[in-house]
């Protein structure tokens, strides 16, 4: 891409060839390009949507439908052709629709070129001008895109609310900007920037990435940070912050080298040579080789977000999920591990991380207003269910994964998740698949009853007579289960009760006994002593919704 920006009207011409492969096995008759501006614009699906759900991102509100001519978004698309033959094409809303000139044969390579203007929008969603804390440009989400094909067919979603999905490829995008702005984000420089009058062009190169994103200030203080054994890290935050906030922003480097180190272990390693943390945007996201974070924070604040933006950089950006439909594995991945990572670096020795995620999923699970983790991600009741759901069920699956398995073979897991799955674009069933390979059980039930239904899981220990013990399943999903026995001369001994349908069990200390098939709504066992006390679960790692029940 040639882009040439005018910083006085934030308005930006660009043209664009694409050549695109179809890996597919099918012929390809139209093929669709996302203009994600133009959702900023009054009566748009994003705002019709934003005033009609009961509970608005505050972010958005009714803002859009606010917007003047000249603070609205939009990518005007003013000319296409296919190996230089001209198309038709149709813009519907942030999508363009195109009909080929001829189809796109299994294997075959073609070009697209493309004429655009685009106007930069108000600040509102992620991407636009003037943010709140003042920086000019967070542009995000900002080209004509072309849409995902897979084995699903066209991803060519609406841009409603959130989430995303992109085609891997290899970006030379050269931006001509004013010559005292500062400029971050996507890509490799290469060489010096060509100065011609008040502007200048920077040339970027991006290797094997789905996404390109850059911001650009006049007041950016720009540090960086090498990694030992790894990328270099560059940080731009704004001159203007409090000193205070400036001397966060210092602080946080070093925790960001720790960030990077801990999940290329406990993942795998990051594959770029560099990566950025921008201040811009209106919170936090992810974007390639960098992330867009607002900037007036608390020290914690800001190391919090960058974990969580930067965990993103393994879960959805190099394991592409699509996000739209499967939202918790980016989500709720990311949050797992950025958790676990922020206790490691703050040492602050929780005994379960994901607290938090877990009280929060359960509180959903009782209201009666949970939806499964099929829905697509524009088409929850609320966006607090949304966001419990993604973020915080999706964390307490993985977490509660190494329930099943076991936490060693979950480690092994995600290494292997990452190996198999980097820079492709995993399903659920990928996940679980490799957890079988790594363990050797059989974990389908799991996916189903944890992510595609709303089944929840409570067991019960129903009654202790003398050294007989019995437990009731209350819930539909199903689970192994541990429990700690306490005998009446105070000794204590664990137990392991196999779920019959996994078909094996985890490696274990405890004292395994007879499986228990699922349609058994009880289960009896006997020990070799008198019990005083049974506990469901001691390290309350399963998601089970009445903890009260767990211990008699």
């Amino acid at each position: 891409m040639e882009i040439d920006m005018d910083v006085n009207t934030y308005q930006y011409k660009g043209k664009q060839q694409l050549v695109y492969t179809n890996n597919s096995p099918d012929v390809l008759h139209r093929v669709y390009y996302h203009l994600y501006f133009n959702a900023f614009q009054p009566g748009s699906e994003m705002d019709v949507h934003s005033r009609n759900i009961e509970d608005p991102d505050s972010r958005v509100g009714d803002r859009i439908s606010k917007l003047k001519p000249n603070e609205v978004g939009y990518i005007k698309v003013k000319s296409l052709k296919q190996n230089g033959a001209k198309v038709k094409y149709e813009t519907v809303g942030t999508v363009l629709e195109v009909d080929l000139v001829k189809p796109i044969q299994p294997g075959e390579k073609i070009t697209f070129d493309m004429v655009f203007d685009a106007q930069v929008p108000t600040q509102i969603r992620r991407s636009g001008r003037d943010n709140e804390e003042d920086v000019a440009l967070s542009m995000v989400q900002w080209y004509p895109k072309l849409a995902e094909y897979d084995f699903e067919g066209w991803h060519a979603d609406p841009y409603i609310a959130r989430e995303f999905h992109g085609v891997w490829g290899n970006y030379d995008v050269k931006l001509t900007i004013n010559s005292n702005y500062v400029v971050g984000g996507t890509g490799y420089l290469q060489g010096e920037p060509k100065i011609k009058g008040n502007k200048k062009t920077l040339h970027f190169k991006a290797p094997n990435v789905h996404d390109f994103a850059w911001a650009a200030d006049p007041d950016y203080i720009h540090d960086t940070m090498q990694v030992p054994d790894g990328p270099k890290l560059h940080f731009y935050y704004k001159n203007t912050l409090s000193s205070e906030q400036k001397e966060n922003w210092k602080k946080l480097q070093p925790k960001t080298v720790e960030l990077m180190q801990y999940f290329s272990k406990h993942i795998g390693k990051y594959p770029y040579e560099q990566y950025s943390v921008i201040q811009g945007g209106d919170g936090g996201m992810e974007y390639a080789m960098s992330t867009l974070i607002t900037g007036k924070r608390s020290y914690g604040s800001l190391v919090g977000v960058t974990a969580h933006e930067l965990a993103h950089t393994w879960f959805q950006f190099l394991l592409a999920t699509n996000e739209a439909k499967h939202e918790w594995m980016d989500e709720g991945f990311a949050t797992y591990i950025s958790n676990y990572a922020m206790d490691y670096i703050f040492n602050q020795g929780k005994k379960n991380p994901l607290d938090n995620a877990y009280k929060s999923y359960i509180r959903l699970a009782k209201s009666g207003l949970e939806q499964p983790l099929t829905t697509h991600a524009d088409r929850y009741q609320f966006n607090s269910v949304y966001s419990t759901l993604a973020y915080s069920k999706g964390a307490v699956f993985l977490a509660q994964l190494g329930y099943v398995i076991g936490e060693e073979n979950l480690k092994k897991t995600i290494k292997k998740y990452f190996n198999d799955f980097a820079f492709k674009h995993p399903k659920p069933l990928d996940i679980i698949r490799t957890a079988e390979k790594v363990s050797g059980l059989e974990l389908d039930w799991y996916l189903i009853d944890f992510a595609q239904t709303t089944n929840t899981i409570d067991y019960k220990v129903k009654t202790i007579k003398g050294n007989t013990v019995t437990l009731e399943r209350l819930g539909l999903m199903p689970m192994p289960i541990d429990l700690t026995v306490t005998y009446t001369d105070g000794s204590s001994e664990g137990f392991y009760v196999p779920l019959q349908m996994m078909r094996g069990e985890k490696p274990t200390t405890a004292t395994i006994i007879k499986d228990w098939a699922w349609a058994y709504p009880t289960y009896t066992f006997n020990t070799n002593k008198a019990i005083k006390s049974v506990q469901i679960d001691p390290k309350e790692i399963m998601a089970d919704i009445n903890k009260n029940n767990n211990t008699l």
